[in-house]
C-alpha cells in the first residue's frame, strides 16, 4: 500500500503559553521526551507498512521551523505545503490529496495533527494497518480513541454497526460536539462513544469525490491554488488568492459529518493526549513520591501534585499544591492545574495590548541560525546572534540603526558598504546606518557574535533586503 502521511503543522499557540507562542506552536517543543511534538509525529510513521515520506502543511512563518526539525531527524519530506492563510483542514487535506494523486491514484492519506502524544507505538501501527485495509475500500476512516474519563474537551463519535472481518471498527453513526460534564458522563456510561482524535486513514481520491459533493468550493479553489503554486526546494507554496477564496472549514464540518462512508477505528491502549493544556501535559508526565512534575532547575518545600518548569533560571515553591508553574526567559505562568486552560484568556490579553510575549520568545529561530535580545533602552539593543555553519543572512540595509558586531566564537565573514573583512574571536567592526551589509559564517562551527544597535527606531522590521538565500521579502532578520 501507499500511505502518505500528511502532518497538519498550524496551530496558534495559545494554550500552553508561555513556552508555545504564536509564532512557535507547541509541535516544535520538546514536551513529553527527547524530541519535538513535530519529530514525535513524523518518526512514529517509521513502522507503518507503505509509508512514504511525509507531505507536511504549514504556513510561510514556520516553513523553516519545519524543514529544520525534519533535517535534525533524517527525514527529507514528499513536500512542504505553505499555507497563505488559515484556513482550517478541510482544505490543507484537500491540497494533501491533491498532490498524493498526482503521484499514485490510489494512494491512501493518513492524517495526523503534528502535536499529539502516543505513548505506545505499536497499538498505533496496529490501528493505522487496520484502517489502510478498510479504506483501500473508499470508507473515510477516523480514529477514535476509547475514553477514560467524561472528557468535556473533546468532541466525540458515536459508534454504529461493526465493520464485518475487522477488529475493532464500526460504522460511524453521529458526531457529538464538546459536550458538557453531564452528557459526557452519559456517553461514559451508555458506551459505544470514542474521543475524536483528529486523525484520519482516507483514499485521496475517494476524500476529493466527497469534498466535490458536499463542498466543491473548497475542491475547486484549493486544485486552483495548486495548479498556480509556486515550487522551489522542498516547498509548495500554494496560490494566495485562490487558497484564500476556499471556505474556511474543518474536515470534519466538510466531509465526515456528511458522508455515508465514515468509519471509526476503536483505538486502544495508544496513551494517546493532544496535550490541550498544562494539566493535561501534567497528566501524562512521569512524577516523584509528592506526585509532582519538576523539570530544569526547581527546589521545593512541601509541594504536591503541580507541574513546574525551569527553562532559565531557579524557581522556588513552598507549600503549595495543584498547580502549574512555568518560567521563560521572559515571562512566567502561575496557574491552578484545574485552571490551566484558560491561559488562552492571558494570550487575548496579551495580543489586545500589543505585547510581543504571545508571539514570540526572548531566542529567535531563523533560518541561517538564532537571535536573542540580551537588553534594551532608549535608543540601543544588545542581540546575541548564532550563525550556524555555511549558513549566510540578506544582503540588507537598515534606514534607522547602525549596528557594533564583536565576535565571541567562530568566524565572521562581513561585507560591509563593498569591503568584506574575515574576522575570528574578540574582533569587531561597525555598521553604519544605510551601509549595505552581510554577515556569513564560513566555518566548520556555529558563529556567535554579540551585536548591539543603536539609533531612533529599533524594531526588526527596519530592513531592506537586497538578495537572500532563503526566499524572504519582508521578514526580519
Amino acid at each position: 500500500m501507499n500511505v502518505y502521511p500528511v502532518v497538519l503543522c498550524g496551530g496558534s499557540g495559545t494554550r500552553l503559553w508561555p513556552m508555545s507562542r504564536g509564532g512557535y506552536p507547541k509541535q516544535y517543543l520538546k514536551l513529553a521526551g527527547e524530541h519535538t511534538l513535530v519529530q514525535q509525529t513524523v518518526l512514529r510513521l517509521a513502522d507503518v507498512p507503505g509509508a512514504r515520506p511525509p507531505i507536511v502543511i504549514t504556513n510561510q512563518d514556520q516553513r523553516f521551523l519545519v524543514a529544520d526539525q525534519l533535517h535534525c531527524i533524517g527525514v527529507k519530506p514528499e513536500a512542504i505545503v505553505l499555507e497563505p492563510a488559515r484556513r482550517n483542514t478541510a482544505p490543507a487535506v484537500a491540497a494533501a490529496a491533491l498532490l498524493a494523486v498526482e503521484k499514485n491514484p490510489d494512494a491512501l492519506l493518513l492524517v495526523l495533527p503534528s502535536d499529539h502524544v502516543i505513548a505506545h507505538n505499536p497499538e498505533f501501527v496496529k490501528y493505522a494497518v487496520e484502517a489502510a485495509e478498510i479504506a483501500k475500500n473508499g470508507s473515510l476512516v477516523t480514529f477514535g480513541i476509547e475514553p477514560t474519563m467524561p472528557h468535556t474537551g473533546y468532541g466525540y463519535i458515536r459508534a454504529g454497526a461493526a465493520l464485518a472481518s475487522h477488529e475493532c471498527a464500526y460504522v460511524v453513526d453521529a458526531f457529538a460536539e464538546k459536550p458538557d460534564l453531564a452528557t459526557a458522563t452519559r456517553f461514559l456510561s451508555e458506551g459505544g462513544y470514542f474521543w475524536n482524535s483528529g486523525m484520519f486513514m482516507l483514499k485521496a481520491s475517494a476524500y476529493l469525490e466527497e469534498l466535490a459533493r458536499f463542498e466543491p468550493a473548497v475542491r475547486d479553489q484549493i486544485e486552483l491554488s495548486l495548479a498556480a503554486a509556486k515550487r522551489d526546494e522542498d516547498f509548495v507554496r500554494l496560490d494566495p488568492q485562490a487558497f484564500e477564496a476556499s471556505p474556511d472549514i474543518s474536515i470534519d464540518y466538510a466531509v465526515m459529518e456528511k458522508t455515508d462512508r465514515a468509519a471509526v477505528i476503536a483505538a486502544s491502549g495508544l496513551e494517546w493526549s493532544d496535550i490541550g493544556s498544562w494539566g493535561s501535559l501534567a497528566d501524562i508526565s512521569a512524577k516523584d513520591e509528592s506526585g509532582n512534575t519538576l523539570t530544569g532547575d526547581v527546589m521545593t518545600e512541601n509541594v504536591e501534585q503541580s507541574y513546574i518548569r525551569s527553562e532559565h533560571r531557579i524557581v522556588a515553591a513552598i507549600g503549595v499544591r495543584d498547580l502549574v508553574i512555568v518560567e521563560t526567559a521572559d515571562a512566567v505562568l502561575v496557574a491552578h492545574r484545574k485552571e490551566s486552560e484558560r491561559v488562552k484568556k492571558i494570550v487575548e490579553k496579551l495580543n489586545a495590548s500589543g505585547r510581543h510575549e504571545s508571539v514570540t520568545h526572548r531566542r529567535v529561530i531563523r533560518p541561517w541560525g538564532t537571535y536573542e535580545s540580551i537588553d534594551q533602552g532608549e535608543r540601543f539593543q544588545v542581540k546575541r546572534i548564532i550563525v550556524n555553519p555555511g549558513s549566510s543572512l540578506s544582503l540588507q540595509m537598515h534606514h534607522h540603526r547602525a549596528e557594533h558586531w564583536v565576535v565571541v566564537r567562530g568566524t565572521a565573514r562581513v561585507y560591509n558598504n563593498g569591503e568584506e573583512l574575515l574576522l575570528t574571536e574578540n574582533q569587531s567592526t561597525y555598521i553604519p546606518l544605510g551601509a549595505k551589509h552581510r554577515l556569513q559564517n564560513p566555518g566548520m562551527i556555529p558563529l556567535e557574535l554579540i551585536e548591539v544597535q543603536s539609533g531612533a527606531y529599533l524594531s526588526e522590521d527596519d530592513i531592506v533586503r537586497f538578495e537572500d538565500n532563503y526566499g524572504r521579502g519582508g521578514e526580519s532578520s
